[in-house]
């Protein structure tokens, strides 16, 4: 009788090394690149309008936490509309490389597992286009960590129209569009309590696919 052997995935923090070591998102001329998703202005630009209104509407008073901050070209372009901005990702060269690119008094960068460290304090945390990479375990672990903050910024790479949420799947470079999925955390099986929520921007792609950036009240 054989048995098949069942692939047993890698820590999250060497998928995410591997990753960015071999460019799979992209940028062969950069050390560190995050993808089209932080680069490509058709999709970055209305991102950051939506949340520097949401965040001039604080008059610019909130604290952030950044879960996942990439290279940090979109992240610096909020910087400046916060009262402190906490950036952490799970690659520690990369956050190393932030550090030397950006040094504004209130940002501060960090690097951690967002699914098994302790999370710092903030008014308002921010996960673009994270949770899609994850297992449903991480996810969950994750969002067992959010109450602490008052608002949430939620950006997801999603079908357009009927979808199965939430399919499973390992921590990789892909996310879950391959099985006509996405990441839903008010659905099934993470149902997510918040106060309530509103999608601050959408941005549609040529793959009938859509980018969703959310806010929810925590």
């Amino acid at each position: 009788m054989t048995f098949k052997k069942h692939k047993k995935p890698w820590p999250t923090r060497a998928v995410m090394e591997q990753i960015y070591k071999q460019h799979f998102w992209g940028g062969k001329d950069f050390d560190f690149y995050s993808g089209e998703g932080s680069h490509n202005p058709e999709i970055t630009q209305p991102y950051i309008d939506a949340v520097n209104n949401f965040l001039k509407s604080h008059n610019c008073q909130l604290t952030v936490c950044d879960l996942g901050c990439g290279d940090f070209n979109v992240g610096k372009e909020l910087v400046p509309f916060t009262l402190k901005y906490n950036a952490v990702d799970i690659v520690d060269d990369l956050i190393e490389k932030n550090k030397g690119l950006f040094n504004p008094k209130h940002l501060k960068f960090e690097c951690l597992d967002i699914s098994q460290d302790q999370l710092p304090k903030a008014d308002c945390a921010i996960l673009r286009q994270v949770l899609q990479h994850l297992s449903n375990k991480e996810i969950q672990q994750v969002l067992d960590k959010l109450s602490t903050y008052k608002y949430l910024i939620l950006t997801e790479h999603i079908p357009i129209g009927s979808f199965t949420p939430n399919i499973d799947i390992i921590a990789n470079s892909q996310n879950r569009l391959k099985h006509n999925s996405g990441v839903d955390i008010l659905a099934e099986p993470f149902s997510f309590k918040v106060k309530d929520f509103k999608v601050l921007c959408e941005v549609i792609l040529n793959d009938n696919t859509l980018i969703a950036t959310t806010l929810f009240r925590l």
